[in-house]
């Protein structure tokens, strides 16, 4: 076999040393191998046309939830090696995360046509001027323009009706030239629905190898492929590190490491088999973990039929550890009390991202009555009603001593 990636100049050695990088950050590091070592080259990442944008964008995003501000050095790697598609929001650290990338911007004359800048805010604060809200970003971001903006965080394709007209107007302003939306709650629906719509050009959703098989995902992903939006990926891990005290998890760990790639990586692997999926949205807060899934991009081998069947078994095997984002489900069975899924995705910053300053902002931006309430109410009916079986009374409580 020729090592060598003629495509993107990694050689096959380098993508083994990245691999050992990333299990850096997983405590899986073999002796000797550092990131800096590790690093790749400079050189062209695979692109995917985003739906009917016809824009090619690279197959790994930078996701821009930390601090920006200081990691500018990241940023600048980022850019060098091809990860050109940047993804921030109003609320990450506080405008911080905008502000960060508007910074290097401004120090790197010529950066900005180069990337394909992502942004956006909330549905939610009615009343707010949603105008004055994106020119406050744009001005964070020392840019006249957003290449793609997103309504974050959607949960029914009816929060998107507001928006319509606005987002035309936005267009023919010129501060934005895509729009779409975001969103961890009920994927599916929001995407069926958004193929009925022709104003939306692109969507970014939780998507993983515990997803990707259902039937309902499967149709609304055509049903978007249809309908020509572009779809993004993200939270596409599917849960944290490989624990300790699951067998199933242990052995997928085992067997990737084997073939010379961490479990993480083999995550993201999966997620580009699917050709649906134009880019994946990665939280690379650190070169170690950027550097690792830079690597894992450029590598073109793909995942085995047997690695595809492993990861099929060990979402079965630990489902009952993963809220699927099934949110009207739960929601409806506590009448709307509490939102399970939210709180479920705090938990998942705390466990399994280990970022507990995340997780308790994001915890704290639930109402408070919310919050209030969520040791008296009764889960019983959730608990019954839940696809993935989770025991959602004891996840509540542990959120409450957690985050609270």
């Amino acid at each position: 076999m020729d090592e060598k990636n003629h495509d993107t100049g990694l050689s096959r050695r380098n993508f083994l040393k990245t691999a050992g990088a990333a299990g850096l950050a997983a405590g899986l590091m073999p002796a000797g191998v550092s990131a800096q070592s590790a690093a790749p080259q400079a050189g062209t990442m695979p692109r995917r046309k985003l739906g009917k944008t016809g824009v090619e964008v690279p197959v790994l995003g930078l996701g821009g939830m930390f601090d920006t501000v200081n990691n500018q050095l990241l940023l600048k790697q980022a850019h060098a090696w091809g990860v050109t598609y940047w993804d921030t929001a109003e609320g990450y650290g506080g405008g911080l995360s905008e502000e960060g990338m508007g910074r290097y911007f401004s120090r790197n004359p010529g950066a900005r046509k180069d990337i394909f800048l992502v942004s956006k805010f909330s549905h939610k604060g009615s009343g707010q001027d949603n105008t004055a809200r994106l020119e406050a970003g744009l001005k964070r971001l020392q840019t006249d323009y957003l290449d793609l903006f997103f309504v974050h965080a959607i949960s029914s394709i009816d929060d998107m009706t507001p928006f319509k007209d606005w987002a035309k107007a936005m267009k023919a302003a010129g501060k934005m030239k895509y729009f779409g939306f975001s969103t961890h709650t009920n994927m599916e629906d929001c995407l069926l629905g958004a193929a009925k719509l022709d104003w939306i050009d692109a969507a970014m959703i939780t998507y993983n190898y515990r997803l990707m098989h259902t039937p309902k995902m499967r149709e609304a992903m055509d049903s978007c492929a249809k309908a020509g939006i572009g779809l993004v990926a993200m939270k596409t891990q599917g849960g944290g590190p490989v624990k300790t005290d699951s067998e199933a998890e242990l052995k997928l760990a085992g067997r990737f490491l084997e073939k010379g790639f961490t479990d993480k990586q083999a995550r993201l692997k999966a997620v580009w088999e699917e050709p649906l999926i134009a880019s994946i949205c990665s939280q690379m807060p650190s070169l170690t973990i950027l550097s690792a899934n830079v690597a894992c991009a450029r590598d073109r081998a793909s995942l085995a039929r047997e690695d595809v069947d492993v990861f099929t078994k060990l979402a079965h095997a630990t489902k009952d550890n993963y809220c699927a984002g099934c949110g009207a489900i739960c929601q409806g069975a506590v009448d709307g009390l509490v939102p399970v899924n939210d709180v479920m995705r705090c938990l998942m910053y705390y466990r399994d991202y280990g970022d507990r300053d995340l997780a308790r902002e994001v915890f704290a931006s639930l109402p408070e009555e919310t919050r209030a309430r969520l040791l008296d109410v009764d889960y019983s009916t959730a608990e019954r009603a839940c696809p993935q079986g989770l025991a959602i009374a004891q996840l509540m409580r542990e959120a409450s001593s957690l985050l609270a």
